[in-house]
């Protein structure tokens, strides 16, 4: 297919151009509408596309912290004991990232929209299977089915993204707002947890997705055009054994380390394991015909500098939730409801934060800036955070480092997310959107319990020096002190963040040239040599 040619869009849509024509740049997907509807309406349509795959993805992000806040009310009402509670959120972790390398390609194969809508569908109705659930084993059995359909609609969602803009301005104001929702989602979910907590019932925790599956079904068949056709080739069986194998080993060890330890042999095992599976997946992958991974995909240095970003992003936030939770609730004294309200300037800030400074500053500056500066200041917002004692108030000492801390974030989701899917070829674009959310799952599960352990040890060694058993003043502060070492090594790994995106990732103008290099060679990819 030549950079001119045009792909037959169906009847009621907008042709799709692959390659550079008036007003667009090589690959743009543009809305459904009519065929003869002017460029305005056509833009109107992937705005408005924009706003439900915004949607899919809230749905995806914010179903972690949401269902955190119902885990106590389901507990009383299902009778299960304190030590399986960990499961609910385990099984549609392990679902769901070990198995988003395979939703991602399966997006590129058979098309990002029926995956998407697929993906959506199934989502819904394993949520309302886990609304119903009468006993532990059926919830559990219904959140790994929402991680399942989970790993099939995230990578389409970030995918269709990718497709849709490629106008380095509007793509830099979608992703922005993408990635405002990106990291945003998880106190939005906060929020809504606390709400139907208290004024309704654990259950809606999961019935409220329904809601979104049903928007995001209708908004995905009348504004979203069908993609073009594309090679279809055959699954890598070998590559999608090892790689779910090996994430599924990798996910289960950390969780497995946050409640049973690092040296528990189950833990050794399944890292270990895990580990060499990956490996092995690497290798598989430079000797098939269709690999599952292309690794040009991640051998990129932009990309590569990106997708490691987001992984230290997503260990950081784990500082931020789930500590700053358990200060709020149990230091002082906030209910659900009031902890989901007090996480509310976070998101809000990263709204702004990704939409007026990541999203109009990215097609001038590039990554590289926007990463490293974005990266010191949510480290500078989680510093902070060491602010906060016993006796602290939430105006005072949590608030501004809240609002720190999303400034920081926003920049840094927006334009690490637009970084990693920019210059892939619409065949690889699902898996790069996939690699995006697998990189997110596996940091989210180091920092659960990397961070988790560090906290437990430091608030034992704090109470183990006492000569006397403890009071309670000695109690509360040896847990802020777990607390404060919680956030500073946090505020490291996003330091790290910076220095990623400052030392990996090229300046503007060397990113500009390669991007213009791959859209004259018509692939849409970039070499990953081009370094």
């Amino acid at each position: 297919m030549t950079a001119e040619q045009t792909v037959p869009a169906p009847t009621g849509s907008v042709p799709t151009t692959t390659g550079r024509a008036a007003g667009t740049t090589p690959g743009t997907t543009l809305g459904s509408g009519s065929g003869s509807g002017s460029g305005s309406d056509r833009a109107n349509h992937r705005w408005i596309a924009l706003a439900v795959i915004a949607l899919a993805q809230l749905m995806v992000v914010l179903d972690a912290t949401i269902v955190n806040i119902a885990l106590p009310s389901a507990q009383a009402d299902l009778g299960f004991g304190t030590d399986q509670r960990q499961w609910i959120v385990t099984a549609y972790s392990l679902a769901f990232g070990s198995l988003l390398l395979l939703g991602g390609r399966l997006g590129d194969l058979f098309g990002r929209k029926t995956t998407f809508i697929v993906g959506l569908v199934g989502f819904a109705l394993a949520s309302v299977l886990g609304g119903l659930a009468d006993s532990f084993g059926l919830l559990v059995a219904a959140r790994a089915l929402q991680g399942v359909f989970g790993a099939l609609l995230a990578p389409s969602a970030l995918g269709m993204l990718t497709t849709t803009f490629r106008d380095p301005k509007e793509r830099g104001r979608a992703f922005g707002i993408f990635g405002s929702i990106a990291g945003s989602g998880a106190a939005i979910g906060l929020l809504l947890g606390g709400v139907f907590t208290e004024y309704a019932s654990w259950r809606w925790c999961l019935y409220v997705n329904v809601v979104f599956a049903v928007l995001g079904v209708i908004g995905a068949l009348v504004f979203m055009a069908k993609p073009p056709k594309v090679e279809r080739p055959r699954i890598d069986v070998a590559g999608v054994l090892t790689i779910t194998a090996g994430l599924v080993g990798i996910v289960y060890g950390f969780s497995n380390a946050e409640s049973n330890g690092w040296d528990a042999p189950l833990t050794i095992v399944m890292l270990a394991a895990g580990v060499l599976l990956v490996a092995g997946f690497v290798v598989i992958e430079t000797r098939v015909a269709h690999p599952l991974l292309p690794l040009r995909v991640v051998l990129d240095r932009d990309r590569g500098g990106a997708f490691i970003a987001i992984g230290l992003v997503a260990i950081g936030m784990f500082g931020i939730f789930l500590f700053l939770t358990y200060y709020l609730e149990q230091t002082l004294g906030f209910s659900s409801l009031q902890t989901g309200l007090a996480f509310l300037p976070m998101p809000l800030s990263i709204m702004v934060s990704a939409t007026q400074i990541g999203g109009r500053l990215l097609p001038r500056v590039g990554p590289k800036v926007l990463i490293f500066a974005g990266g010191l200041v949510a480290a500078t917002g989680l510093l902070l955070l060491l602010r906060t004692e016993v006796d602290s108030t939430y105006a005072g000492t949590v608030l501004p480092a809240l609002i720190v801390i999303g400034l920081g974030m926003g920049t840094i989701f927006s334009s690490a997310m637009n970084t990693a899917t920019t210059g892939v070829a619409r065949a690889d674009a699902g898996v790069a959107s996939a690699t995006v959310n697998t990189m997110q799952q596996i940091g989210g599960s180091i920092g659960t319990a990397l961070l988790s352990t560090i906290f437990a040890d430091v608030v034992k060694d704090s109470l183990s020096g006492l000569s006397a058993a403890p009071t309670k003043l000695q109690q509360a502060q040896a847990v802020i002190d777990g607390y404060h070492v919680a956030f500073g090594i946090s505020a490291g790994v996003l330091v790290l963040v910076a220095l990623a995106g400052g030392l990996l990732i090229n300046r503007q103008s060397v990113r500009l040239a390669k991007l213009e290099h791959a859209s004259a060679a018509t692939t849409g990819s970039i070499p990953a040599a081009a370094h």
